[in-house]
């Protein structure tokens, strides 16, 4: 399965790319991640569970980064094994670019494989469920480091999620 989209952020390079190197970001957007350690020197070690049509399965696995061009590009390369599911591999080139206007412009292609039980669904299936969990990764992606939309009307009380409001740019300083 090959997937090539692009979203608009509104944040600069610098905090996007900041944003895509962090365990902490990469866990709450990873669909399904129970735990994510590790850094980009390194790697990172996850654990995701996910349901691809009738076979829940807890998946745990590593990511690495590679082709790395500091602020401008790099490659997420990762590998899961899923017990009796079976395993999922794949990657996301990811690239970023100012957009003339602010903001910045992140383009990435996933490429995706199963194995085992899952590859047993059907490629409709399982092309459905990828494509599913890369739109949710780059909405949430995006949504962590925009911060949640401004409230239409102020109140006394701060609204649900309001403490995680633009805290990426307060960890990485954007």
């Amino acid at each position: 399965m090959q997937m090539t989209d692009s979203r608009e952020i509104a944040a600069d390079r610098q905090t996007v790319w900041a944003a895509l190197l962090s365990a902490d970001v990469l866990k709450e957007c990873v669909p399904g991640c129970q735990e994510m350690t590790g850094s980009p020197e390194d790697g990172f070690e996850a654990t995701v569970t996910q349901k691809v049509g009738p076979v829940k399965a807890t998946f745990k696995g590593a990511v690495s980064l590679s082709d790395i061009v500091e602020g401008e590009s790099l490659t997420l390369s990762g590998e899961g094994k899923g017990g009796a599911a079976g395993f999922a591999k794949g990657g996301a080139k990811v690239t970023l670019e100012d957009l003339p206007e602010g903001g910045t412009k992140l383009s990435y292609e996933v490429d995706a494989k199963v194995g085992g039980k899952l590859a047993q669904l059907g490629s409709r299936i399982i092309d459905g469920v990828a494509r599913k969990m890369a739109d949710q990764f780059f909405e949430r992606f995006q949504t962590t480091v925009e911060g949640p939309a401004e409230p239409e009307e102020a109140s006394d009380e701060a609204p649900e999620g309001e403490q995680k409001k633009g805290w990426v740019k307060k960890v990485f300083g954007g």
